[in-house]
């Protein structure tokens, strides 16, 4: 027991320092104004949100790492601007950040789909992924808490980040397996803290992105990913509905950086 909220414990200060780290400031009372490109330019920084985890944004010793911040900063620097990026572990603060002007840009890769294209603009695809069913791996033949496929969802509690578009995907799948699938919506944590919930026994099953569950698996060597639970789709960037301009110069400079050696690096840095 000891040993689990040491765990639970060392992964939320690692969130806890990251955001103090970059948010040491007093929240103000701010009314916020959706941004394009021109103005951004002209103030001469980015405002950008994304999420603390491994994959995208984190601190390692006295630097910022992860493939979101390391490629939105080649941007940033190539069109002489200063990045702010704020941390978010909630998805559905990051969106409405974003729809209310408070920052520029959702940097980090979130699902393409009809319902959130109706919130943003998504930028060319960055990544190709598929939410995964994270669970223990077997103990033995006998174990019944393990799940073979979709169909042994039925009467399961998932847990899911609360807001998350994946959540669209598992509505569909109880309406395929015509069962009943139990959702458990959680908002104060993250992606890494529902896999390490998991893994101590705490709840029994999660869906997270692949990408993500599968940088942290050597923290956690007693979880299995190996079930889908969404084909693989498409996942971007987004902006503001009234950015339109910043769209476009993403999409322009993303187009020719992905050509480069430098993001083949950074690629291969954090997907092999």
């Amino acid at each position: 027991m000891q040993n689990k909220w040491f765990r639970y414990g060392l992964i939320m200060i690692a969130v806890a320092i990251g955001v103090i780290i970059f948010n040491t400031r007093e929240e103000e009372v701010t009314n916020y104004t959706p941004r394009d490109y021109t103005a951004i330019k002209e103030s001469g920084t980015l405002r950008a949100v994304t999420e603390y985890n491994m994959l995208s944004y984190h601190v390692q010793g006295d630097t910022i790492q992860g493939f979101d911040y390391e490629l939105l900063n080649a941007f940033a620097t190539e069109k002489g601007l200063r990045l702010e990026i704020t941390p978010e572990m909630s998805f559905q603060k990051r969106l409405q950040g974003v729809i209310q002007g408070q920052y520029d840009l959702l940097a980090i890769g979130t699902i393409v789909t009809t319902q959130s294209k109706d919130s943003l603009l998504f930028t060319n695809p960055l990544l190709l992924s598929k939410q995964v069913l994270v669970q223990r791996k077997k103990s033995d033949e006998k174990d019944s808490t393990y799940i073979q496929n979709q169909l042994d969802l039925a009467h399961k509690t998932l847990h899911i980040i609360k807001g998350s578009p994946a959540l669209l995907r598992i509505h569909n799948l109880i309406n395929e397996i015509a069962d009943t699938i139990y959702i458990e919506e959680v908002e104060d944590y993250g992606p890494e803290q529902l896999l390490a919930m998991v893994s101590e026994g705490d709840i029994d099953y999660a869906v997270c992105d692949e990408n993500i569950a599968a940088s942290t698996l050597e923290q956690f060597p007693n979880l299995d990913i190996n079930t889908d639970i969404s084909f693989t789709q498409f996942y971007a960037w987004g902006v503001n509905k009234h950015s339109e301009s910043l769209l476009d110069s993403l999409n322009t400079w993303l187009d020719q950086y992905k050509h480069t050696k430098a993001y083949k690096n950074l690629y291969k840095k954090y997907f092999n």
